[in-house]
């Protein structure tokens, strides 16, 4: 990936985690930030992203990290 590209993705989760980070537990942003980049990097849409990285945390935060 191009850094162009890459940066591009990191304002893109930048945006979309701002709705997930107003109501989820305390959490480290990177975790969220790399779910959603590599769903993006997947196809995924940025909804589809955002859902799929919010589903990553429920396992990251459920395991107690």
């Amino acid at each position: 990936m191009d850094i162009d590209t890459f940066a591009g993705l990191l304002r893109e989760a930048e945006e979309h985690h701002g709705a997930y980070e107003a109501t989820a537990p305390k959490h480290h942003w990177s975790d969220w930030y790399a779910a959603y980049i590599v769903a993006r990097q997947d196809g995924r849409t940025p909804d589809q992203a955002s859902k799929d990285a919010g589903a990553h945390m429920e396992g990251v935060l459920g395991d107690g990290e």
